[in-house]
C-alpha cells in the first residue's frame, strides 16, 4: 500500500548573492514508515566552477551532518535526538547559508528507500550521457 513522503533537495550555494546552486542531496522523510534518511554526494569539480576558493573540508562536514541528524547519530547533537519528524522540520527550515534545501515536496510511494535512490539519481547525480 502506498505511503505518502516528504523530500527536498540539499544545495550549495556557494556565493548566497549570485544565488547559484549545485544540488548535493537529498532528505526523504516518511511518518507512516518511520523513514528519515538523507543521500549527499558532492560533486566538486562541478562546485569549483562556481566557486574555487570554497573551503570543501567544511562544506564536507556540514552536508554530512544533514546524513547524520537524520539517522539519529550520537555525535551529531542535540537535533539528532529529537523525533524524525522534528529533525526533518529543522533540517528542511529555511536558511540563507552555504548550504540550503530546496522547497519541501510531497508525495506516495511504495518504497521510502527507493524512491530515495531514484530522486537521488534524477535530482543530484550528473546525468548519463
Amino acid at each position: 500500500m502506498p505511503t505518502s513522503f516528504e523530500y527536498a533537495v540539499i544545495r550549495v550555494v556557494p556565493r548566497v548573492e549570485r544565488e547559484e546552486f549545485l544540488n548535493a542531496g537529498v532528505i526523504l522523510f516518511s511518518l507512516e514508515s518511520r523513514f528519515l534518511k538523507a543521500l549527499v554526494q558532492l560533486d566538486e569539480k562541478r562546485l569549483w566552477v562556481l566557486h574555487p576558493a570554497v573551503d570543501l573540508v567544511s562544506l564536507r562536514d556540514h552536508l554530512a551532518a544533514f546524513e547524520k541528524v537524520c539517522r539519529g547519530a550520537e555525535d551529531a547533537g542535540p537535533i539528532a535526538r529529537l523525533s524524525q519528524r522534528e529533525r526533518f522540520h529543522w533540517l528542511v527550515a529555511p536558511r540563507s547559508t552555504m548550504i540550503q534545501v530546496s522547497p519541501v515536496h510531497a508525495g506516495l510511494c511504495e518504497n521510502p528507500e527507493q524512491t530515495l535512490e531514484q530522486l537521488f539519481g534524477r535530482l543530484v547525480l550528473p546525468p548519463q550521457v
